[in-house]
Protein backbone atom coordinates (compact mmCIF):
# COMPACT_ATOMS: atom_id res chain seq x y z
CA UNK A 1 0.00 0.00 0.00
CA UNK A 2 1.30 3.39 -0.91
CA UNK A 3 2.19 5.67 1.97
CA UNK A 4 -0.01 9.24 2.02
CA UNK A 5 3.05 11.68 1.91
CA UNK A 6 3.51 15.07 1.02
CA UNK A 7 6.07 15.53 -1.76
CA UNK A 8 8.78 17.67 -0.39
CA UNK A 9 8.07 21.90 -1.60
CA UNK A 10 4.58 21.19 -1.39
CA UNK A 11 2.86 24.15 -0.20
CA UNK A 12 1.62 22.39 3.27
CA UNK A 13 -1.29 24.71 3.54
CA UNK A 14 -3.07 23.39 0.76
CA UNK A 15 -6.33 20.98 1.67
CA UNK A 16 -6.03 22.97 5.15
CA UNK A 17 -9.09 24.51 6.71
CA UNK A 18 -8.44 28.15 5.94
CA UNK A 19 -9.58 29.63 9.35
CA UNK A 20 -6.71 27.58 10.47
CA UNK A 21 -4.90 29.69 7.94
CA UNK A 22 -6.01 32.73 9.17
CA UNK A 23 -5.86 32.41 12.65
CA UNK A 24 -2.27 34.15 13.80
CA UNK A 25 -3.46 37.15 11.82
CA UNK A 26 -6.74 37.02 13.84
CA UNK A 27 -4.35 36.48 17.13
CA UNK A 28 -2.25 39.77 16.46
CA UNK A 29 -5.44 41.66 15.74
CA UNK A 30 -6.66 40.33 19.00
CA UNK A 31 -3.90 41.13 21.03
CA UNK A 32 -4.07 44.76 19.62
CA UNK A 33 -7.60 45.50 20.46
CA UNK A 34 -7.12 43.95 23.72
CA UNK A 35 -4.39 46.17 24.69
CA UNK A 36 -6.21 49.24 23.46
CA UNK A 37 -9.51 48.61 25.09
CA UNK A 38 -6.88 48.60 28.17
CA UNK A 39 -5.21 51.82 27.35
CA UNK A 40 -8.07 53.44 26.72
CA UNK A 41 -9.86 52.26 30.00
CA UNK A 42 -6.55 53.10 32.03
CA UNK A 43 -6.90 57.21 30.48
CA UNK A 44 -10.61 57.00 31.12
CA UNK A 45 -10.18 55.77 34.98
CA UNK A 46 -7.76 58.61 35.22
CA UNK A 47 -9.79 61.24 34.17
CA UNK A 48 -12.87 60.09 36.31
CA UNK A 49 -10.67 60.28 39.21
CA UNK A 50 -9.27 63.59 38.01
CA UNK A 51 -12.70 64.90 37.44
CA UNK A 52 -14.28 63.52 40.37
CA UNK A 53 -11.86 62.32 43.28
CA UNK A 54 -8.62 64.38 43.32
CA UNK A 55 -7.10 66.40 41.07
CA UNK A 56 -3.16 67.75 41.12
CA UNK A 57 -2.37 71.47 40.86
CA UNK A 58 0.53 73.66 40.62
CA UNK A 59 0.51 77.45 42.31
CA UNK A 60 2.20 80.12 39.79
CA UNK A 61 1.77 83.12 41.72
CA UNK A 62 2.14 84.76 45.59
CA UNK A 63 -1.34 85.46 46.05
CA UNK A 64 -1.56 82.79 48.90
CA UNK A 65 1.85 83.43 50.39
CA UNK A 66 2.85 82.11 52.94
CA UNK A 67 -0.03 79.25 53.52
CA UNK A 68 0.90 78.20 49.57
CA UNK A 69 4.70 79.73 47.75
CA UNK A 70 5.15 79.72 44.40
CA UNK A 71 6.20 76.31 42.73
CA UNK A 72 3.99 74.40 45.65
CA UNK A 73 2.41 71.55 44.10
CA UNK A 74 -1.36 70.70 45.91
CA UNK A 75 -3.96 68.09 45.68
CA UNK A 76 -7.44 68.95 46.19
CA UNK A 77 -10.32 66.91 47.11
CA UNK A 78 -12.92 67.37 44.37
CA UNK A 79 -15.70 65.48 46.46
CA UNK A 80 -15.68 67.70 49.20
CA UNK A 81 -18.60 69.74 48.78
CA UNK A 82 -20.42 66.39 47.18
CA UNK A 83 -20.03 63.62 44.35
CA UNK A 84 -19.93 65.24 41.07
CA UNK A 85 -21.42 63.32 37.32
CA UNK A 86 -18.25 62.61 35.48
CA UNK A 87 -16.94 65.75 33.46
CA UNK A 88 -20.36 67.33 33.97
CA UNK A 89 -17.79 70.60 34.77
CA UNK A 90 -16.36 70.37 31.49
CA UNK A 91 -18.56 72.68 29.42
CA UNK A 92 -21.01 73.93 32.62
CA UNK A 93 -21.89 73.94 36.09
CA UNK A 94 -21.19 70.49 37.88
CA UNK A 95 -24.48 67.72 38.64
CA UNK A 96 -23.66 66.57 41.76
CA UNK A 97 -25.11 63.43 42.22
CA UNK A 98 -24.84 63.57 46.73
CA UNK A 99 -24.85 67.17 48.53
CA UNK A 100 -24.29 69.58 47.29
CA UNK A 101 -22.64 70.77 51.03
CA UNK A 102 -21.77 74.86 51.30
CA UNK A 103 -17.87 74.97 51.88
CA UNK A 104 -16.98 76.46 55.02
CA UNK A 105 -15.77 79.43 56.29
CA UNK A 106 -12.14 79.57 55.99
CA UNK A 107 -11.65 76.68 52.75
CA UNK A 108 -8.60 77.06 50.30
CA UNK A 109 -10.51 76.51 47.30
CA UNK A 110 -9.81 76.22 43.58
CA UNK A 111 -12.36 77.62 41.40
CA UNK A 112 -12.60 78.81 37.85
CA UNK A 113 -11.81 82.31 37.28
CA UNK A 114 -15.58 84.18 37.16
CA UNK A 115 -14.09 86.67 34.28
CA UNK A 116 -12.58 83.66 32.33
CA UNK A 117 -13.58 80.10 33.23
CA UNK A 118 -10.24 78.41 31.24
CA UNK A 119 -8.62 79.66 34.03
CA UNK A 120 -8.08 78.07 37.41
CA UNK A 121 -7.66 80.71 40.54
CA UNK A 122 -6.84 79.69 44.46
CA UNK A 123 -7.96 81.68 47.31
CA UNK A 124 -9.23 81.06 50.92
CA UNK A 125 -12.94 81.48 51.29
CA UNK A 126 -14.02 84.47 53.69
CA UNK A 127 -17.39 85.75 53.10
CA UNK A 128 -20.55 82.68 52.70
CA UNK A 129 -23.83 83.86 51.02
CA UNK A 130 -25.66 86.49 53.10
CA UNK A 131 -22.60 87.58 54.70
CA UNK A 132 -21.17 91.51 55.21
CA UNK A 133 -17.55 92.39 53.95
CA UNK A 134 -15.80 95.01 55.01
CA UNK A 135 -12.17 95.87 55.33
CA UNK A 136 -11.27 99.15 57.17
CA UNK A 137 -6.89 100.03 57.26
CA UNK A 138 -6.38 96.26 56.82
CA UNK A 139 -8.77 94.30 58.82
CA UNK A 140 -11.27 92.45 57.61
CA UNK A 141 -14.50 92.68 58.98
CA UNK A 142 -17.18 89.87 58.54
CA UNK A 143 -20.74 90.70 59.43
CA UNK A 144 -19.30 94.24 61.62
CA UNK A 145 -16.66 92.10 63.80
CA UNK A 146 -12.91 92.06 62.93
CA UNK A 147 -11.43 88.19 61.86
CA UNK A 148 -9.37 87.56 64.66
CA UNK A 149 -6.18 88.00 64.47
CA UNK A 150 -2.56 87.99 66.48
CA UNK A 151 0.97 89.76 64.72
CA UNK A 152 3.78 87.13 64.94
CA UNK A 153 7.52 86.70 64.27
CA UNK A 154 8.08 86.35 60.36
CA UNK A 155 11.47 85.68 60.28
CA UNK A 156 11.09 81.63 59.33
CA UNK A 157 8.37 82.88 56.78
CA UNK A 158 10.99 86.07 55.20
CA UNK A 159 13.74 83.16 54.84
CA UNK A 160 11.30 80.68 52.94
CA UNK A 161 9.65 83.27 50.94
CA UNK A 162 10.23 84.09 46.97
CA UNK A 163 13.17 86.35 46.51
CA UNK A 164 10.25 89.35 44.78
CA UNK A 165 8.60 89.61 48.25
CA UNK A 166 11.80 89.91 50.27
CA UNK A 167 12.37 93.54 50.34
CA UNK A 168 7.99 94.27 51.41
CA UNK A 169 7.26 95.51 54.39
CA UNK A 170 4.79 92.38 55.76
CA UNK A 171 3.88 92.33 59.31
CA UNK A 172 2.53 88.34 59.67
CA UNK A 173 -0.52 87.92 61.52
CA UNK A 174 -1.97 84.28 63.04
CA UNK A 175 -5.50 84.70 61.81
CA UNK A 176 -8.72 82.71 62.84
CA UNK A 177 -11.17 82.58 59.38
CA UNK A 178 -13.92 80.35 60.27
CA UNK A 179 -12.33 76.77 61.98
CA UNK A 180 -9.31 77.47 60.02
CA UNK A 181 -6.40 78.91 61.90
CA UNK A 182 -3.75 80.41 59.28
CA UNK A 183 -0.82 83.29 59.05
CA UNK A 184 -1.90 86.06 56.17
CA UNK A 185 0.57 88.78 55.78
CA UNK A 186 0.33 92.89 54.82
CA UNK A 187 2.24 95.15 53.35
CA UNK A 188 2.54 98.09 55.92
CA UNK A 189 4.04 100.14 52.94
CA UNK A 190 1.22 99.45 50.68
CA UNK A 191 -2.08 101.52 51.35
CA UNK A 192 -3.56 100.39 47.97
CA UNK A 193 -5.91 97.70 49.15
CA UNK A 194 -6.45 99.34 52.92
CA UNK A 195 -10.32 99.60 52.44
CA UNK A 196 -12.57 97.87 50.95
CA UNK A 197 -16.44 98.86 51.12
CA UNK A 198 -19.02 97.10 53.17
CA UNK A 199 -20.58 94.34 50.91
CA UNK A 200 -23.12 91.73 51.05
CA UNK A 201 -22.35 88.52 49.69
CA UNK A 202 -25.55 86.91 46.70
CA UNK A 203 -27.08 83.97 47.39
CA UNK A 204 -24.69 81.48 46.39
CA UNK A 205 -22.12 83.03 45.59
CA UNK A 206 -18.41 83.36 47.75
CA UNK A 207 -16.12 85.85 48.48
CA UNK A 208 -12.66 85.03 48.36
CA UNK A 209 -9.80 86.37 49.58
CA UNK A 210 -5.58 85.92 49.27
CA UNK A 211 -3.70 85.39 52.10
CA UNK A 212 -1.06 88.02 50.48
CA UNK A 213 -3.59 90.35 51.33
CA UNK A 214 -1.67 93.27 49.59
CA UNK A 215 -0.71 91.12 46.28
CA UNK A 216 -3.57 89.01 45.24
CA UNK A 217 -6.22 89.70 42.78
CA UNK A 218 -9.40 89.07 44.59
CA UNK A 219 -13.32 89.34 45.47
CA UNK A 220 -12.24 92.78 45.70
CA UNK A 221 -11.47 93.26 42.98
CA UNK A 222 -13.58 91.03 40.36
CA UNK A 223 -16.55 90.01 42.40
CA UNK A 224 -17.68 86.68 43.81
CA UNK A 225 -17.24 82.90 42.60
CA UNK A 226 -20.50 81.20 42.02
CA UNK A 227 -20.54 77.97 44.29
CA UNK A 228 -20.83 75.93 40.25
CA UNK A 229 -17.00 77.42 39.64
CA UNK A 230 -15.61 75.97 42.83
CA UNK A 231 -13.84 72.58 41.81
CA UNK A 232 -12.71 71.24 45.02
CA UNK A 233 -10.94 72.29 48.57
CA UNK A 234 -7.04 72.40 48.68
CA UNK A 235 -6.08 69.77 51.48
CA UNK A 236 -2.18 69.39 50.84
CA UNK A 237 1.24 70.09 49.47
CA UNK A 238 2.82 67.09 47.48
CA UNK A 239 5.79 68.38 45.77
CA UNK A 240 7.25 72.33 46.05
CA UNK A 241 9.88 73.47 43.33
CA UNK A 242 10.28 76.63 42.19
CA UNK A 243 11.79 76.93 38.79
CA UNK A 244 13.16 80.22 37.02
CA UNK A 245 12.22 79.94 33.41
CA UNK A 246 14.12 81.58 30.80
CA UNK A 247 11.66 83.81 29.16
CA UNK A 248 10.62 85.28 32.74
CA UNK A 249 11.32 89.10 33.38
CA UNK A 250 11.50 88.54 36.69
CA UNK A 251 15.11 88.56 37.74
CA UNK A 252 15.01 88.04 41.04
CA UNK A 253 13.38 84.37 40.13
CA UNK A 254 15.48 81.40 41.47
CA UNK A 255 15.81 77.47 41.50
CA UNK A 256 13.90 76.88 44.69
CA UNK A 257 13.13 72.89 46.06
CA UNK A 258 11.74 72.75 49.41
CA UNK A 259 11.39 68.95 50.43
CA UNK A 260 10.29 70.05 53.94
CA UNK A 261 7.07 71.29 52.56
CA UNK A 262 5.98 67.77 51.14
CA UNK A 263 2.78 66.53 52.92
CA UNK A 264 2.14 69.72 54.93
CA UNK A 265 -1.36 70.00 55.24
CA UNK A 266 -3.77 73.36 53.87
CA UNK A 267 -5.25 74.97 56.50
Amino acid sequence: MQENTTPEGLDKSVGQDPAEVAAPMLTKKGKFVKELKSFVLIILSVLIFRSVLFEPFKIPSGSMIPTLLIGDFILVNKFSYGFKVPFSDWFSDPIYITGPQQPDRGDVVVFKYPKDTNLNYIKRVVGLPGDTIEVIDKVVYVNNKAIETKEIDGKEIIDDMDERYKSYQFKFLETKTGEATHVTQIDMGNDYFSDFYKFTVPKDHYFVMGDNRDFSADSRRWGTVPFGHIKGKAILVWFSLSVPWPWSEDEQESWKFRPWRIGDIID
